[in-house]
């Protein structure tokens, strides 16, 4: 089985947005769309004090999770959205008709509707790079070398040998409603604000 993900050092990260840019520039992404996201969150008091002035902020790359049981795909009346064999969640343009049913089906909010063609976009984790050998835009520009995609079902991958280096309390997933998202999060105990499934 495989299962392509990507994996985020949230402790690396420094909010300079480069991901956003490359995302947006090698997909051709449209303005006021955005296949990949930074969310600020902070400032919050920190642990263990829990008293101003002692405050933290970090920064929350947000994406397509490709999840493992996905519901937008689900929901697709046409069979535009759908899983390949390793494990990313595409859509087909030439099937897709616009209903929105997987916009709505979406928890994480990150599909988006081209008004202008009339069909859904969303992340793609730069399939078309992959197929070639490389990177995905995101992953090749970042400055802090926040992000590493890989099998996350191959135990020998650089992605699960990074997940075991940060330790199962670090490691973190955006809130599972079902659809077990594939993308994993590293951050440290140190934030108090975190929440993982």
């Amino acid at each position: 089985m495989t299962q392509i993900a990507m994996l985020f050092d949230l402790d690396r990260c420094v909010g300079c947005e480069s991901c956003t840019v490359a995302c947006k520039n090698e997909n051709n992404v449209r303005l006021g769309e955005y296949w990949s996201r930074v969310i600020t969150v902070g400032p919050t008091v920190k642990a263990p004090t829990f008293k101003f002035p002692d405050v933290e902020i970090y920064w929350l790359p947000v994406l397509c999770q490709h999840c493992k049981d996905p519901q937008c795909v689900k929901v697709c009346p046409t069979g535009a959205s759908y899983k390949r064999e390793d494990g990313i969640v595409l859509i087909d343009k030439d099937k897709c008709i616009g209903c929105q049913y997987c916009l709505m089906a979406c928890p994480y909010g990150v599909r988006f509707f081209n008004k202008e063609e009339g069909i859904m976009e969303k992340c793609t984790l730069c399939a078309h790079l992959l197929a070639i050998g490389e990177e995905p835009a995101c992953v090749k520009t970042c400055v802090g070398k926040v992000r590493t995609i890989g099998d996350i079902d191959d135990p020998n991958s650089e992605i699960s040998r990074k997940v075991r280096e940060a330790g199962e309390e670090n490691v973190h997933q955006l809130t599972d409603v079902g659809n077990h998202p594939s993308n994993l999060y590293v951050l440290h105990k140190r934030y108090a604000t975190w929440r993982s499934s």
